[in-house]
C-alpha cells in the first residue's frame, strides 16, 4: 500500500486554467484544452500541459486497474523547493473513457486526466502483441529524464520509457535485451542530429549509461 505523505497547504493557491476544475480538492483536467497551446499561454500552464501529456503516456504505457509508481517525477515545488515524489499512476477502467488518475508519494498533488483517448499522448496498442521474456535495468532520474525527452522515438520504445518505474536509484526499464538495443540506437540518432552542445552531451551520457547497462540486468 502506497502512503501519500502529509499535505504542503498550497492547494488553494493554484490558479484555475481552462478546462480544469477541482473536486473534493482533486484537480480535474480535460486533456483536449491542453492540446496546441497558444503562443500566448502561461509556463504554469504548459508545464501543466506537459505534466498531464506524461501522465497520459505513462497511463496508458503502464498496467490499467492496480495503482503503480512511475518514474515521473512530481511537478510541485512546495515551499518553493522541489517536490522529491513520484507519480502514482491509476487508470480507472479499461475503456477509452476511462480518466487516468494520478497522486504524488510525498505532496499532495492529486487529480484525474480525461478525454485522452486518441490523442498523440494515447500510447495504448491497437491489437494483441506476444510478450517476450524482459530484465529490468534501473537507470538514474537523469538519464530517465532524457529518454522522456527523446523526440525520435517510435511507439514500441516511448512505450518502453514512460512505463517506467520509480526505484530508490532512479527508475526501473523492463526491455528485452533487442528492445534495449533499439532504444539505445534512437538515443545515438539524436545524439548525432542534436545542434545544441548541452543537450547532445546529455543524450551522449544517457547513450554510455545505457549501453553499459545493456549486459548487466538487475533482476
Amino acid at each position: 500500500m502506497m502512503i501519500v505523505g502529509n499535505a504542503s497547504g498550497d492547494r488553494h493557491k493554484r490558479r484555475p486554467y481552462l478546462g480544469t476544475g477541482t473536486v473534493c480538492g482533486v484537480l480535474v483536467a480535460d486533456l483536449h484544452h491542453f492540446l496546441d497551446m497558444p503562443d500566448n499561454a502561461s509556463g504554469s500552464a504548459r508545464s501543466l500541459a506537459r505534466q498531464l501529456g506524461d501522465i497520459v503516456r505513462a497511463g496508458t504505457a503502464g498496467a490499467v486497474g492496480e495503482p503503480w509508481v512511475a518514474a515521473l517525477p512530481c511537478r510541485r515545488r512546495p515551499a518553493h523547493r522541489r517536490c522529491p515524489g513520484r507519480t502514482i499512476i491509476t487508470v480507472v477502467g479499461a475503456g477509452a473513457a476511462a480518466p487516468i488518475r494520478w497522486s504524488c508519494t510525498d505532496c499532495d498533488d492529486d487529480g484525474m486526466v480525461s478525454n485522452w483517448a486518441d490523442t498523440a499522448y494515447d500510447l495504448r496498442r491497437r491489437r494483441l502483441n506476444v510478450v517476450g521474456e524482459v530484465d529490468e535495468f534501473v537507470v538514474t532520474d537523469t538519464t530517465a529524464g532524457v529518454l522522456r525527452e527523446l523526440v525520435m522515438l517510435d511507439l514500441d520504445c516511448e512505450r518502453l520509457v514512460f512505463g517506467m518505474r520509480a526505484h530508490p536509484d532512479g527508475a526501473v526499464l523492463l526491455a528485452s535485451a533487442d528492445d534495449l538495443e533499439e532504444l539505445i540506437g534512437f538515443v545515438a540518432a539524436e545524439a548525432n542530429h542534436e545542434p545544441n552542445r548541452r543537450r547532445r552531451q546529455r543524450l551522449d551520457t544517457a547513450f554510455i549509461a545505457l549501453t553499459e547497462a545493456a549486459p548487466n540486468p538487475v533482476g
